[in-house]
């Protein structure tokens, strides 16, 4: 890129720079020299890019390309140093130097676009231009040594640079040297001027830092965590990332910098659908030429093995797509999280209503039934400012914004989510872009069971449930290894006037209305109570309980109907019917009778997907009334802990034993048996084979753990047999410095005297 001011930069800089300009009005101009007086044009023998400094300084240290000095990696908004050595003493007053940056990737870089960048060194660091310009400052020189430093733009694309340092002879010509290593400029949670700052210390930690995480599933009565190794830090992870806005993502350069258009390529990028994005999705239970959902511990072997085949890695489902958006987001320096939402509505009509139809049996009628209600969903929230949508009725909706890569249903004709104001969802503004009508039917939908009697029949209401829709909306806590309920900022709460309000709000929106609902008899003289015990362990029997309850003071009634139990996939998709039993009760006034439904292992071991959920349904008729019940609910059986000993002192970069163990909870053996480790410094899952675990056994496998640099530590494992999958587990620790770790660091830093906004520190 030398001389790029022949053909880019703004004409001031032209005149200035030109090599033919005279030097003074009694001078004649003179061509570049390309003789032995070209000998005494300053020379680039050497830069140091201060990786070490500026790293640490830029809270990039973590990354492996920082570590190995493959690469520097600086964040925009903020200064980063260079020392430039040259082949002669750097003179002020007849030698000029510039730095020229352009993004990598670009075919045709250009300083419209923001793609090509001259700058021409300030002398002194007290100006280094405002947050919307790149600067540069010459911070001191000393012989054929300068120290420079530089700021990207606020709003410079997200991306790989090139760079290239020009230098001048004032009058007699120019020279040009290429920076070997590339320069990554991320976005910059740590500067107020970025769009995705983050203010609070502690957040900035957990949503830009961590790169372990947990993820909620299982069911709203069942919850369960599960550990999720992000690695945004770890190898080829943020080159694969940086790729991929510019390959899949198509984001055209100059467009990288605007995270609102990032995270809304991002959630079409992770999935395979429109653009053979990262992850292919399957909902069976046939995974074969691939990984199960289920056996995947962490984003970085899934964006290893895509950045080595650039093909879709198989399979995946919500939550790995939700990993592995969150892992490239805080890759990229954008604050992420991950929202797992209980009983989540997929609302394929956008009628703000889940529809179930229910035949003569009281089965589920999946051709008519489009809807669909999952035990749970996983997304994600990024945390940024929207311009773009100004400031409502209720403020601005900054803050965070709903992204989900689950290939639901298309937006634009691309297959994503978001970003949707979480904001806005909570106040039922559904047209806001991008998509907040389909996140506020997941979280706030309702729920109404149909009796469909065949294709010339009137349909009839069952039952209008207006609170199954959107429980327990969970994420990990801000440097907690625990649960923090987040419902409220989804949706005002329920049985509340502001919550039904908003509820007619966003039908209004959406053209939809109560009108098409039929109205039950109202009848209220029996009441069903259906129980389930909920810490059921694998391997255990379990019972369905259905009370009923005869109010009416005078009249006895007559009850017949079934209780039923169906292993399910998480989805709500039935997989195959467990048991069902017939009941008829005669109920005195004032009385109450219990119908029980014992379910075995042996009834449901062979039935259980890999996620051991069942659907509990029961229906019933009141003779001689027109009224009818029916209610569902979700149910899963819990699976055992990994458990994780340390045989020593957790000392950095120094190896210690560690134990894995699992107790085998089924009354059968378990049969090739696999654990999966992984954690800080552990560049590929670690795997131990198991033959066998008896009844009531433990097995233990023993490894040898190098933890790579002091701080918060996570090793998380997974564990899957012929008989038992899906079983994981993790550990959190404090990795202790070395004592020669802990003198160093006390050191002065070199680059305290930067001016810049330093708020706090790698943790």
């Amino acid at each position: 890129m030398s001389h790029w001011y022949r053909s880019y930069a703004p004409a001031w800089f032209q005149r200035w720079w030109n090599p033919r300009r005279p030097l003074s009005p009694y001078t004649t101009t003179r061509p570049i020299a390309e003789n032995a007086q070209s000998s005494a044009i300053l020379s680039v023998e050497r830069v140091d890019l201060c990786l070490d400094d500026n790293h640490s300084e830029h809270h990039t240290s973590h990354f492996y390309a920082a570590a190995a000095k493959e690469a520097l990696i600086v964040r925009r908004g903020e200064p980063f140093r260079l020392r430039i050595h040259f082949n002669r003493d750097y003179s002020p007053s007849k030698d000029a130097i510039s730095f020229i940056f352009t993004v990598a990737d670009d075919p045709k870089p250009s300083p419209g676009h923001g793609t090509l960048v001259g700058i021409v060194p300030h002398d002194g660091i007290d100006n280094l231009g405002g947050p919307l310009e790149w600067g540069a400052g010459i911070e001191v020189h000393d012989g054929g040594s300068v120290s420079i430093l530089i700021k990207p733009s606020i709003t410079c694309p997200v991306t790989s640079w090139k760079l290239d340092i020009d230098t001048k002879l004032l009058g007699d010509g120019s020279k040009s040297h290429s920076v070997a290593l590339p320069i990554y400029v991320l976005f910059n949670p740590w500067c107020p001027d970025d769009q995705v700052y983050l203010e609070d210390r502690d957040q900035r930690k957990e949503y830009v830092m961590h790169d372990t995480t947990l993820i909620w599933r299982g069911s709203y009565n069942r919850l369960r965590p599960s550990v999720w190794k992000i690695g945004q830090f770890e190898r080829h992870v943020l080159d694969c990332s940086l790729q991929l806005l510019g390959t899949v993502g198509r984001i055209p350069p100059a467009y990288r910098g605007d995270p609102v258009r990032v995270a809304r390529a991002l959630s079409a990028l992770v999935n395979s659908v429109d653009d053979d994005g990262v992850l292919l999705g399957n909902w069976t239970e046939d995974f074969s030429g691939g990984t199960a959902p289920t056996k995947w511990t962490g984003s970085v072997e899934i964006l290893q093995q895509f950045y080595k085949t650039q093909r879709p890695v198989k399979y995946a489902q919500c939550w790995n797509f939700s990993g592995v958006l969150t892992t490239i987001a805080r890759s990229l320096g954008i604050p992420s999280r991950i929202i797992t939402c209980y009983s989540s509505a997929h609302d394929t009509q956008a009628s703000l209503t889940v529809d179930i139809f229910i035949d003569q049996n009281n089965k589920k009628l999946d051709a008519e039934t489009t809807d669909s209600i999952w035990n749970y969903h996983v997304w994600n929230e990024v945390w940024m400012q929207r311009p773009d949508l100004g400031v409502g009725q209720f403020g601005p909706y900054d803050g965070w914004q709903a992204v989900d890569a689950t290939p639901h249903e298309s937006s634009d004709n691309m297959y994503r989510v978001g970003p949707a104001s979480v904001v806005a969802v909570k106040n039922g503004e559904i047209v806001r872009p991008f998509d907040c009508g389909f996140v506020y039917s997941e979280v706030n939908a309702d729920k109404v069971y149909w009796r469909y009697n065949g294709p010339s029949q009137p349909i009839k209401l069952l039952r209008k449930d207006t609170l199954a829709i959107g429980h327990l909306i969970s994420t990990k806590a801000v440097l907690k290894w625990e649960r923090e309920d987040i419902t409220q900022s989804y949706k005002y709460e329920e049985r509340t006037e502001e919550e039904r309000n908003t509820m007619v709000k966003a039908l209004k929106q959406a053209r939809h209305a109560f009108s098409r609902y039929y109205l039950n008899d109202n009848f209220n003289e029996v009441e069903f109570d259906m129980e389930l015990k909920d810490d059921i362990k694998v391997g255990e029997n379990f019972t369905v309980v259905l009370k009923v309850t005869n109010k009416s003071k005078e009249r006895a009634h007559q009850i017949t109907g079934h209780v039923n139990c169906d292993a399910v996939l998480y989805t709500g998709v039935s997989a195959e019917e467990v048991k069902s039993i017939g009941f008829e009760l005669e109920l005195k006034p004032e009385s109450s009778d219990y119908v029980r439904m014992e379910v075995t292992f042996d009834e449901y071991y062979h039935k259980l997907s890999s996620q051991a959920a069942f659907q509990i349904s029961s229906s019933a008729l009141v003779a001689n009334t027109d009224y009818e019940y029916y209610a569902q609910d979700d149910f899963r059986v819990r699976k055992p802990d990994i458990k994780f000993q340390f045989q020593g002192s957790i000392v950095s970069q120094q190896e210690v034993d560690v134990i894995v163990r699992l107790t085998n909870p089924l009354p059968i053996p378990l049969h090739k048996g696999l654990f999966s480790i992984e954690g800080p410094g552990i560049e590929k899952p670690l795997k131990f084979k198991i033959a066998e675990i008896p009844v009531g056994g433990t097995a233990a496998s023993t490894f040898k753990y190098v933890p790579p640099y002091a701080g918060r530590g996570t090793l998380l494992a997974k564990f899957n047999s012929k008989e038992l999958d899906d079983v994981d587990g993790y550990m959190h620790y404090e990795i202790e410095p070395r004592p020669g770790d802990i003198l160093h660091s006390s050191g002065t830093s070199r680059m305290s005297n930067i001016i810049r906004r330093r708020t706090d520190v790698i943790p």
